[in-house]
């Protein structure tokens, strides 16, 4: 039997296999991926065999950080059944525990190039810092910032006046020509003139000697400068030619061993493959199945430990392959697979109806199903745009005022007209509309009310998800109240004050929001039949009377 291969301690002679394989990017682990993922779960939670704090202890002598783990379930020549086990990224303790397969590339074996590449640019680093630290070069730039600040301080003085000067001839001169004579108001137009000569031959003399004495101060501080820009030129050559080489390095098989490297998946010059590309645990597993002739059957990707601060990732929780590092590689290693619809590219809301609940000359009002697309998506075309304006072909203008996200449902203002929908955007803007949603969270809170500020931005490596981001995120602000508990989950009322893409999917669903998802959340929690969000109320200016109105629509959960 093969070294990471491994069998199932629970019987699973009564499951039946999948036909397809799994899509990646959007799926519901199969029964076998589950008893699997129970199996390393289980592993984990009594192993020896590393270290690595995933912050489920109280262990605070290191940094917590949880990781993803996946697991692969395979049939060999003989039809037996078994599963591989990964991880994504490194152990802290850098060990390769038998219990998983081994990387596609192991970049930290004992005098590869990259070790000797990174001792490498260690050493530049040390020079650097020895140079930037030393006393001869931070002597040298002060001297040269504090004589290049008296020098500026001095030209401009000299150049204010100047300007006095010659506003002063100017002056004379205007002075001279009602009094003077023609031969003595000559006469004193030359004298003038060769005043202003005197001081631009002074101005240029004087910054030539200014010149001088700074080039004297500067010379071995533009020394010291030019060891240091050869230095990081060196540094940057040296990065760039270890990481192509790490990118060469990393070949990826599949069902028919054709090997490509990052290089080759990643085929555009403009655009380096993403950090970390390769590491993530499905990769390896496929690797390792196409490198010993083993049959993907199912996969499954689950998090363990502690949620980052950014993203969210729940414990035990599972998730699909992400899209900027995995996608490029899975397309070519997945070639050939069977593997079940792609879900993402199907139209859900072909048999909805869109209800109108609200109309007059000027507005619209529906009640947008779930899994129902605002306006048209890159391969999903049918959209509540779409719709009315097949229905309403004059309507002129943009027509959407506001979106809710795809699988949000409720109220949707719609405008007739350019003019009305200029006014409603100005109102959203200007934050005077009011909306209130409702939704039940996959859990039970610990006080009543609350607000949430965490700002946020899209996630670069994993589309359309959203990141928390203190730094780059826009602000994002929700206030909520609890309606009801029961069956030991929560209804709530959300009230945004901003509207960012996600952000009371985030704002539930983050450790440091309510850290509790809203129920069917497929992408911050656990996939049900449907999101359990609902835009249930707005209040608004009507675009023409500036009357205000107000429309509702119940929740059906």
């Amino acid at each position: 039997m093969l070294k990471h291969l491994q069998s199932f301690k629970t019987d699973i002679s009564s499951i039946q296999l999948p036909e397809k394989f799994t899509f990646p990017f959007y799926y519901e682990p199969h029964p076998l991926a589950k008893i699997a993922s129970n199996e390393l779960q289980e592993y984990l939670i009594n192993q020896q065999d590393f270290k690595h704090n995933f912050g489920l202890n109280n262990d605070t002598t290191t940094l917590p950080i949880g990781k993803m783990f996946g697991v692969l379930i395979v049939k060999d020549k003989d039809d037996n059944i078994g599963y591989l086990a990964a991880f994504s990224g490194k152990l802290a303790d850098k060990s390769l525990p038998e219990k998983f397969v081994p990387p596609v590339f192991n970049m930290r074996t004992e005098g590869s190039f990259y070790i000797k590449g990174e001792l490498e640019i260690d050493a530049i680093n040390a020079k650097l810092s020895a140079i930037t630290n030393s006393n001869e070069f931070i002597t040298a730039k002060k001297n040269v910032k504090k004589l290049s600040k008296e020098i500026e301080d001095d030209l401009a003085f000299q150049r204010k006046k100047m300007k006095s000067l010659k506003s002063e001839r100017k002056a004379i001169k205007k002075n001279a020509e009602k009094s003077l004579s023609k031969l003595e108001f000559d006469k004193l137009t030359k004298k003038l003139m060769q005043e202003s000569y005197n001081n631009q031959f002074f101005m240029k003399e004087l910054q030539e000697y200014y010149q001088d004495k700074l080039s004297k101060v500067c010379s071995n501080y533009l020394l010291l400068k030019d060891e240091i820009s050869a230095l990081k030129k060196s540094r940057k050559e040296k990065s760039n030619y270890l990481q192509q080489t790490l990118f060469s390095k990393y070949a990826f098989l599949n069902k028919d061993k054709e090997l490509k490297n990052l290089l080759d998946i990643f085929n555009d010059p403009a655009i380096k493959p993403p950090a970390g590309s390769g590491e993530c645990s499905a990769p390896k597993l496929l690797q390792y199945a196409f490198k010993n002739d083993l049959t993907p059957i199912t996969m499954a990707e689950f998090w363990w430990g502690i949620s980052p601060n950014s993203a969210i990732r729940k414990h035990k929780n599972y998730y699909p392959a992400c899209q900027s590092r995995c996608k490029p590689i899975l397309s070519h290693m997945l070639k050939g697979v069977k593997m079940d619809d792609n879900l993402l590219l199907e139209n859900l809301a072909e048999n909805k109806e869109l209800e109108i609940i609200y109309e007059d000359d000027v507005l619209l009002a529906v009640n947008k199903p779930a899994e129902f697309l605002s306006v048209p998506g890159k391969d999903i075309k049918d959209s509540v745009y779409t719709r009315i304006k097949d229905k309403y072909p004059e309507a002129t203008g943009p027509i959407i005022v506001h979106r809710l996200d795809m699988s949000t449902s409720g109220i949707l203002l719609l405008t007739k007209t350019k003019e009305a929908n200029k006014v409603l955007q100005s109102q959203f803007i200007n934050r005077t509309i009011k909306k209130r949603y409702v939704a039940l969270l996959d859990g039970i809170l610990p006080k009543n009310k609350g607000k949430i500020k965490l700002p946020l931005r899209v996630d670069l490596d994993d589309r359309p998800k959203q990141l928390v981001d203190f730094k780059f995120g826009k602000p994002a602000e929700t206030d909520w109240e609890i309606i009801s508990e029961i069956n030991n989950k929560t209804k709530v009322y959300f009230y945004p004050i901003t509207g960012r893409t996600h952000q009371l999917r985030v704002h539930a669903a983050h450790k440091n929001g309510l850290n509790t998802p809203i129920v069917g959340d497929d992408l911050y929690g656990n996939k049900q039949n449907r999101l359990h969000l609902h835009a249930e109320f707005i209040e608004f200016n009507h675009p023409v009377t500036l009357k205000r109105m107000s429309l509702k629509v119940d929740a059906d959960f």
